[in-house]
């Protein structure tokens, strides 16, 4: 599982940060990848990598300002004009469905997949047998989310050079003691599963948040994270604006992370004023109270292990 920012400024697009859109890679796991939030240009964005639109399975949004949904219209009628057939789902708050429908209504944009619209508030708004992801309401001028992608624990490898010391044969009933199945041989023997494997891997947990001020729900949502992705709009100096204005700073994205006993923390959303120059400011402002911290920059990829 990897994490790939496609826009890490926050507003407008700036010279070296487009805005918000992430993608959660996922080939591996389900060969899909996720989107949360879509900015103006993300489609633009995704020409710079390996990302195929039809790959792309869900899209979270978190709120419904422009510089998260922007893109939205574009990338959903690109997706169709390149071939794309497999059904995709948004999700988002009350609103995004209405501002989906009219862009391609009124543009005459006819998809050539299924598309579903899911206007969601807090709670789990998807499980498979894979992967939980939970909604949680932040505080921010408007409805914001933030979302928790939780893999479900996995099963353990199959020791198969025990199985072959044992004379288990090979077959399907490999297959039934990877699930965890006791099986009765042919010659009677009744076979433990939890000798031949190792013991369950237990599934990453990526949390990321739209805009918000300090909050106790995105303390809840990032709980024991192996990777927390939260907006960092302003410095440390500038906390009396970034509270006016319903954003964080660095130093309480890092508080945020600590709390949460997160493993990593990233930081996105930096407002235009910052230069490239600034991120070493910026890094340093929130290692003071955590780390390992990062500072996201377009086209960044993080692996979550």
């Amino acid at each position: 599982m990897e994490v790939l920012f496609l826009g890490t400024g926050a507003g407008v697009p700036g010279k070296i940060r487009n805005v918000t859109s992430i993608a959660l890679k996922m080939l591996n796991e389900r060969g899909a990848v996720w989107l949360i939030d879509c900015g103006e240009a993300t489609q633009h964005q995704i020409l710079h990598t390996t990302i195929k639109p039809r790959r792309i399975e869900k899209i979270f949004i978190t709120h419904l300002h422009g510089d998260h949904i922007f893109g939205l219209p574009g990338l959903l009628g690109s997706r169709s004009f390149q071939g794309g057939t497999e059904p995709l789902t948004v999700y988002g708050p009350t609103g995004i469905r209405a501002f989906i429908e009219t862009a391609l209504h009124v543009s005459k944009t006819h998809l050539q997949y299924p598309l579903f619209i899911e206007e969601i508030e807090e709670g789990i708004v998807f499980e498979d047998g894979g992967m939980t992801v939970t909604a949680g309401k932040l505080d921010h001028g408007i409805y914001s989310l933030g979302y928790r992608f939780a893999e479900k624990e996995k099963a353990g490898e199959l020791l198969v050079d025990r199985l072959r010391e044992d004379k288990i044969p090979p077959g399907p009933i490999y297959k039934q003691i990877k699930e965890g199945h006791s099986v009765t041989l042919p010659d009677g023997r009744i076979i433990d599963p939890e000798r031949y494997t190792n013991e369950p891997q237990q599934g990453k947990i990526v949390t990321i948040l739209g805009d918000t001020r300090q909050s106790d729900e995105a303390v809840r949502l990032a709980k024991n994270a192996d990777l927390l992705v939260h907006e960092a709009t302003f410095n440390a100096e500038n906390e009396r604006m970034a509270h006016d204005y319903y954003h964080s700073t660095t130093t309480q994205a890092a508080e945020t992370a600590l709390r949460a006993r997160v493993k990593k923390l990233c930081l996105t959303h930096i407002s235009s004023r910052y230069t490239i120059e600034d991120a070493r400011q910026l890094l340093n402002e929130a290692e003071a109270l955590f780390q390992p911290v990062v500072i996201a920059q377009d086209l960044m990829e993080v692996n979550v292990d």
